[in-house]
């Protein structure tokens, strides 16, 4: 007897998942890493000067910041068939790619970009979002994602979380 169609998925669905997954993303990582600090740091292209050691630095760092969350979004959508929208979350743990290094490397990724961004152009200001921002997804992590995907793995969770490190890589055994 094959499944009903309740339990086969939709036809295209993997693109409309990735469709989903950027524009989520791109909401995300635009207003964290574009626009705030644009708006209210003053980081724009034209203070990018790429002959100077440091701007090569802080692009190098940006561009493995962004490079690392497509990477990320990319788990969610093929492995676990969601988005990274806690509205719109994977269905399946992604403990493959980024997630087998740390448990966060979304957040990571975007730290690196931040951090990019601040080498490039520095300002005390700008340094304390940077530092506030990490603080605040600290939190969240510890205290809503954590206990939530506890909850909906199980010890499947637990295995990963005493494996691989939250936000640094833990030794191999």
């Amino acid at each position: 007897m094959s499944p009903g169609p309740a339990a086969r998925p939709a036809p295209g669905l993997s693109w409309w998942v990735a469709l989903r997954a950027l524009a989520w993303s791109a909401l995300f990582a635009g207003t964290v890493g574009a626009y705030i600090p644009w708006r209210y740091f003053g980081v724009t292209l034209g203070r990018v000067r790429p002959a100077t050691p440091s701007r090569i630095a802080g692009l190098t760092v940006l561009g493995a910041g962004v490079a690392l969350m497509l990477a990320c979004v990319a788990e969610f959508v093929v492995r676990g068939r969601g988005t990274p929208a806690p509205m719109d979350a994977p269905r399946e743990l992604v403990v493959h790619g980024p997630y087998r290094v740390v448990r966060n490397p979304m957040y990571v990724g975007m730290v690196l970009t931040l951090v990019g961004e601040l080498v490039i152009a520095w300002s005390r200001g700008f340094a304390l979002y940077v530092a506030g921002w990490f603080a605040i997804i600290n939190l969240v992590v510890i205290l809503y994602e954590e206990p939530t995907l506890r909850r909906k793995f199980g010890e499947s969770y637990e295995r990963y979380a005493r494996e691989v490190g939250r936000w640094w890589p833990k030794p191999r055994r």
